[in-house]
């Protein structure tokens, strides 16, 4: 309590200590009594108030130690040096009393004041942009109310703060912002671009999805070769181990076999050259089989197994183009299926029953094209299977009721189903009230007409037993097919116009009609007559021509100056989908097939067992994708390795948009029942 000691010299000093670290580290302050400036503290009292309009704050805030602290302060080191990296605010020649309150510490967890970025270029080059720190971590963030009653909090920066330094840390994505159904994609976070992207803009157009594959991943390269066929091994087995590499050089095998180990069908490679396989894959088969556990995949390095058991059948597809568990299973489905429609149910089980050894490929012969052409397909990769979905033509409302009109003025007694196939797409259809065709079952049939071409090679009209699995898998059903071309320009009736030369499917219209009579093809040829002489005489025939010739329309042509560069929308109530053209990007063989395995990836992540996935939005080096999944459509889509999120999002919406609009154009709601 006695008189004051003099700390003048004391305080001078270290004064002049302080301001000798002003020219090294502008955040240094004088330190209290525990060591720590006021600012690390959070200390922003009247103290603090008093030393921001004083000239000498160091001395200030020393003013108020005794002396045995203060000789602790003239013995603790200084301070080591930060970065000066904020001494590019300072100006040329700062004033101590105008300059020190902004050099006060801040807490942060940013290393320093700028943010660095580095971008892949398409040509794999890369790139480094420096940007200024408009927004760091510890700085002032606020996020705005969201619309659904949502919010984020506010960050306040120096003057206080809603947060505490533990918490600095946080994610701002707007995944938080998802309410609903997810009614729509777009959200002012989505429109957030850093200035690297930005510099990317003028490229976002010109670089397509796989446009610059990086052969990293070879399991693609020879795809162009998948379909070549392989030689029968000659009768001395010389070129057995040549054509062994060729067919262990394919990405994709079906097979199929009896329980009792008799080859059925491959897809690549004659039975003198699978049978060691044949009988591998039988053993292991029935082992887990006998333990009562049944066998339904395994993986071998990058190649995946799926067995498939119906009945005495075995079902083995080997996949390296990955496809998941599920798309392969319903894929020897529908090889199933096929085998079906040619034996029925009863049939099949009648010639295991009697003979296990039975050798199928007798009565299936002349049926192997329709299992080739529909396994390619999948090889190939088809939106079709994929969805589970048919695509219909797309025309105007009123010109389809017409065609509709049309067919079910011209149905006969003994008319079953009526449809109209133009391209490959169903135009229209005719059935009874309560009996709709299964999708799977218009698979079969539109590969059968479209795919194998052996219906084609007899000409304009074909008289074909079927069995419809969907429908009646133990008994047969009788089509009359008829084939025009969508760039005849009609003619005579009599005359009826083949399509067997053609090579695309794309050009061709064809007139199924399907009865349960076996004797009634020419009840039901006359009616194609009448029903094509009255799609003439009202116009509805140039309709379909014209809507195949212009073909499907590119995603530009729907959505104007979109990034988008294809995309599949399926109608869940209606089993029916839609898409672009696979032109300009996806026309050949291997960018088909890269796009659709990025599909593939898609349907899979959002339709695993346990998935509740809604949005799922994918960024790689070649191409980025969305997948939106409700109780009313699924939608998928891709657009090149530069389009922004934001882009991607905005051209998805869009797209339902556009398909809301013209719904009753590109799907059959209801179409003609009696």
């Amino acid at each position: 309590m006695g008189t004051s000691p003099d700390f003048s010299s004391a305080s001078t000093h270290f004064h002049d200590r302080v301001y000798a670290a002003d020219d090294t580290t502008p955040t240094v302050q004088a330190t209290s009594k525990n060591g720590t400036s006021d600012s690390m503290t959070g200390n922003r009292g009247k103290d603090a108030s008093k030393r921001a309009g004083d000239t000498r704050p160091a001395t200030s805030s020393s003013a108020g130690t005794t002396g045995d602290h203060d000789e602790e302060e003239e013995q603790r080191p200084p301070l080591p040096p930060r970065p000066s990296l904020l001494q590019a605010d300072l100006p040329s020649a700062p004033s101590a009393s105008t300059m020190r309150p902004a050099l006060q510490a801040k807490p942060t967890t940013a290393i320093s004041s700028v943010d660095i970025q580095t971008l892949s270029f398409p040509d794999g080059t890369r790139g480094t942009f420096s940007t200024p720190a408009s927004r760091t971590v510890s700085e002032a963030v606020s996020i705005s109310a969201i619309s659904g009653g949502q919010s984020t909090p506010s960050r306040k920066g120096r003057n206080g703060s809603d947060i505490d330094d533990a918490t600095s840390l946080m994610s701002y994505a707007p995944t938080l912002r998802a309410n609903g159904d997810l009614a729509s994609l777009l959200d002012e976070g989505l429109s957030s671009q850093s200035p690297a992207w930005k510099l990317l803009s003028t490229q976002a157009e010109t670089v397509n999805p796989f446009e610059k594959v990086d052969y990293e991943d070879l399991s693609l390269v020879d795809f162009d070769h998948e379909f070549d066929e392989i030689e029968a091994v000659d009768q001395k087995g010389g070129n057995e181990e040549e054509l062994l590499l060729q067919w262990k050089s394919k990405l994709k095998h079906y097979l199929i076999l009896s329980s009792a180990g008799k080859p059925i069908y491959s897809r690549h490679g004659d039975q003198n050259l699978i049978n060691g396989y044949i009988g591998i894959i039988q053993t292991i088969i029935s082992f887990f089989q006998g333990s009562k556990d049944p066998l339904m995949g395994f993986t071998a390095g990058k190649t995946r197994f799926v067995v498939s058991t119906d009945g005495p059948l075995y079902f083995v597809a080997i996949s390296r183009i990955g496809e998941s568990d599920a798309q392969l299973r319903s894929q020897l489905e529908a090889l199933y299926m096929q085998i079906l429609s040619t034996l029925t149910l009863p049939t099949l089980t009648h010639l295991f029953t009697n003979r296990p050894n039975t050798d199928l490929r007798r009565p299936l012969e002349g049926t192997e094209t329709l299992l080739s052409s529909l396994a390619d397909t999948f090889t190939k990769g088809s939106p079709s299977a994929l969805l589970s979905a048919l695509e219909c033509l797309k025309i105007r409302k009123s010109q389809r009721h017409v065609i509709n009109n049309t067919l079910l003025k011209a149905r006969t007694e003994k008319l079953l189903y009526g449809l109209i196939v133009a391209g490959g797409r169903l135009v229209s259809v005719v059935r009874p009230k309560r009996h709709s065709l299964h999708p799977s079952d218009l698979q079969l049939i539109f590969n059968m007409l479209f795919e194998a071409g052996s219906v084609k090679a007899g000409g304009g009209e074909n008289w074909i037993p079927v069995c419809l699995p969907g429908f009646n898998n133990r008994g047969y059903l009788y089509m009359y097919v008829s084939f025009l071309s969508a760039f005849d320009d009609g003619g005579d009736l009599d005359e009826r116009p083949s399509t067997a030369h053609s090579t695309s499917r794309e050009d061709e219209i064809a007139i199924l009609l399907i009865s349960a009579d076996k004797e009634s093809f020419f009840e039901l040829k006359q009616m194609r007559d009448d029903l094509v002489k009255q799609l003439e005489k009202n116009g509805s025939m140039e309709i379909i021509k014209t809507a195949v010739r212009q073909g499907r329309p590119s995603a530009t042509d729907i959505v104007p100056g979109t990034q988008l560069k294809h995309f599949l929308y399926k109608s869940r109530a209606n089993v029916q989908f839609t898409m672009p053209s696979f032109s300009p990007h996806f026309s050949n063989l291997l960018a088909r097939r890269r796009l659709m395995t990025l599909y593939h990836n898609l349907h899979a992540s959002t339709h695993a067992k346990h998935s509740h996935l809604k949005v799922l939005h994918c960024v790689s080096r070649d191409s980025i994708s969305l997948a939106w999944t409700t109780p009313v459509f699924e939608f998928y889509c891709v657009a090149g390795p530069n389009a922004s999120r934001a882009g991607l999002a905005q051209g998805a919406n869009k797209v339902i948009q556009w398909v809301k609009r013209e719904e009753e154009r590109v799907f059959i709601i209801g179409g003609a029942v009696f």
